[in-house]
């Protein structure tokens, strides 16, 4: 959210339908303005917005709060969980480009975030899903080189630069290299796909989630260009 004019702001949302869309909220800055709380971070709303057919922003004209997202209470870690989805979704989705089931997974990760949800696996679930909408996820059942399947007999590295696991048979440098069990792979395949609920009952060693989040870290900084801001506060 942005000051536009003395009284109105420029608001980016999340839409359902259209994606993301930044539009003015004329008399947002008023103390009585026409939206009341439904412009706050992390609210989901219903909106009408009047569409302009020049180059101008789109104007919003009404919007009702729905849902808010309430962290857990006395949890910084639920708290900035929720504002790292909100960094995610801002950075990697592009101006009027529709993902229904990114905006549903949004919507879901903020409850979980909200309830009794591992914090870890719930943030993870939401990465992978927003990088495989975005066509960035990782290949995690095979060497991106070779093709050779995890869970062979071979040891794989994880190379984010080649967009997956690599196999020792394809490394060709000697540079220091963490392996990744198969176990963890299979676990991230699981978090990434499509099902809203098939995750739920996954469950994950600190080992493993070690392996995980060095993976999906230096995915997301790959993609970004950089480290999210909201990352450091998360405690895992």
């Amino acid at each position: 959210m942005a000051d536009f004019s003395e009284s109105s702001r420029v608001v980016t949302l999340f839409t359902r339908d259209f994606g993301k869309l930044a539009v003015i909220a004329k008399g947002a800055k008023r103390l009585k303005n026409p939206f009341e709380a439904a412009l706050d971070l992390l609210t989901v709303c219903e909106v009408v917005i009047l569409r302009k057919s020049s180059s101008g922003l789109d104007i919003l004209t009404e919007a009702k709060l729905r849902q808010r997202f309430r962290p857990r209470p006395g949890d910084l870690g639920s708290l900035y969980g929720g504002y790292y989805v909100a960094e995610l979704l801002d950075a990697l989705s592009e101006e009027y480009d529709a993902h229904p089931l990114l905006f549903d997974e949004a919507k879901g990760a903020l409850e979980r975030l909200s309830g009794e949800a591992p914090l870890n696996l719930s943030v993870t679930r939401f990465e992978l899903v927003i990088l495989r909408e975005i066509g960035q996820l990782p290949v995690f059942d095979a060497c991106v080189a070779c093709g050779e399947p995890v869970g062979s007999t071979r040891q794989f590295t994880f190379k984010v630069s080649q967009g997956g696991l690599i196999c020792v048979s394809c490394l060709i440098e000697d540079s220091p290299r963490s392996w990744i069990e198969p176990q963890t792979a299979a676990l991230l395949q699981s978090l990434a796909q499509t099902s809203l609920t098939a995750w739920h009952d996954t469950v994950a060693t600190p080992a493993q989630m070690r392996e995980i989040r060095l993976i999906v870290n230096s995915t997301i900084a790959y993609v970004l260009g950089r480290r999210p801001k909201m990352l450091r506060y998360l405690p895992f």
